[in-house]
């Protein structure tokens, strides 16, 4: 298996939940939309609910978040929108995947969690932000990415660094021209799809951009700007 394809933590990505009208054309209701479907807050709310349960029984196995807690709504998001993004990029290049392809990624992924002596869908939540509901997807995104890599180059698996580099660029290239085609739009109350990261980020609000207060340090690092239009 490509290690590319087993890098969980690597794809991606609390307060109000309540969602408002805003001046996007989102349908109201909507957390996001693209032309694959439409995700609402009823949906977002629930899955947040979900990973934010699974953290409290990750806890008492003594396994602790690695992405931070605060950030579940655009995580959690950015998995929804992820799977939206990988069924497309699956129609574009003629995917079909089989219900053994996606049990054999979640083999693997127990396989990984019981090297950490924990359940999968303990793994997945604490080391991914993945709601534990969700593995079916996750095992789908997974089964669809190696198969997508396996067109490459007939699967040849890299032998060195900068092989695996060039593979990971065409992957984004794909990934970035299915999330281009799909149309995505994401309620700015939750941030925006950063093509850069293929994530959802807090977007700074342009009147805190304004402010007359003192400019940052030159040796503090500025964070990076979103890449809001697609670079494929």
């Amino acid at each position: 298996m490509r290690r590319t394809s087993m890098q969980l933590a690597a794809v991606v990505l609390a307060g109000g939940l309540a969602v408002a009208a805003c001046g996007n054309s989102l349908q109201l209701g909507a957390v996001a939309t693209s032309d694959q479907g439409r995700i609402t807050s009823v949906m977002l709310t629930n899955e947040i609910a979900n990973l934010k349960s699974a953290y409290k029984t990750d806890a008492h196995k003594g396994l602790n978040p690695q992405r931070p807690v605060a950030q579940a709504p655009q995580q959690v998001l950015t998995w929804l929108l992820t799977f939206q993004v990988f069924d497309k990029l699956a129609a574009l290049h003629d995917i079909h995947i089989s219900p053994a392809q996606v049990q054999k990624q979640l083999v693997g992924l127990q396989a990984q969690a019981s090297q950490q002596k924990a359940s999968t869908a303990a793994y997945v939540s604490a080391a991914g932000a993945v709601p534990p509901d969700l593995l079916h997807q996750i095992g789908r995104y997974f089964a669809i990415l190696q198969a997508f890599e396996n067109t490459i180059d007939g699967g040849k698996q890299p032998s060195d660094q900068a092989g695996q580099q060039a593979l990971q660029a065409r992957v984004a290239h794909a990934q970035c021209l299915a999330a281009k085609n799909i149309n995505i739009r994401v309620n700015p109350q939750y941030g925006a799809f950063d093509y850069g990261t293929f994530s959802v980020v807090t977007v700074p609000s342009k009147l805190a951009g304004s402010s007359s207060g003192p400019s940052p340090s030159p040796s503090t690092s500025p964070t990076p700007k979103p890449r809001l239009t697609p670079p494929c």
